[in-house]
């Protein structure tokens, strides 16, 4: 009887194997938003930054679908071409770009319905370049630089026609101080708000 129960079970585990095969599922997205970064505290004043318009390339592949549940890998790839830097002694630059790499797993609820929220968490890494001046015209001698990043973030997708859905987010990406040539805070969170288009397949 025991050996039956057993054969019964490794029946269901292989069929529901084998449907998360079969749900297996790709998407792209791509998103546009802002990034806001809190004012900092530095040599006495304060470092303001822009709320730059940001964009995002994203890839997911969906390797498990129980339903209730999905867990996706995906791979945001978000530029911020140009965010302004501002403080009163001229000695940051006028702007830095900053790009973000953070392969993350994703879970999504209820991801084949109309309505799905999700949650992501993951790192990678961040690349800021300064312009080539300061704020006020003189040549900045800072240079580009690398650092770790950690991403979280959450969102609401909602199919609107076919393969295709519109998704909300906001991401946090937790990284090292961009080069702003004063040394204002060890970590920074750039929050990206953003909206856009997802195509499944």
């Amino acid at each position: 009887m025991a050996r039956k129960y057993f054969g019964i079970v490794v029946l269901l585990a292989v069929a529901i194997l084998a449907g998360n095969a079969l749900a297996q599922s790709n998407e792209v997205a791509g998103t546009i938003g802002r990034t806001f970064i809190a004012s900092q505290t530095a040599g006495g004043g304060t470092i303001h930054f822009g709320r730059g318009l940001t964009y995002e390339a994203n890839h997911a592949h969906r390797f498990v679908n129980f339903g209730v549940f999905g867990v996706s890998v995906e791979v945001p790839f978000v530029v911020d071409p140009t965010n302004k830097v501002h403080d009163n002694i001229n000695a940051v630059p006028y702007a830095f770009k900053s790009y973000f790499v953070t392969p993350a797993a994703r879970l999504n609820l209820f991801p084949t319905t109309a309505f799905s929220p999700w949650v992501s968490v993951g790192g990678g890494f961040g690349y800021f370049t300064p312009s080539s001046t300061l704020e006020f015209g003189t040549p900045n001698p800072g240079k580009s630089r690398t650092t770790g990043v950690f991403q979280v973030g959450g969102g609401l997708d909602v199919r609107v026609i076919g393969n295709f859905k519109i998704r909300g987010e906001i991401r946090d990406f937790y990284s090292g101080e961009p080069p702003i040539n004063v040394n204002a805070s060890g970590r920074y969170n750039n929050l990206y708000a953003a909206a856009g288009v997802v195509f499944s397949f």
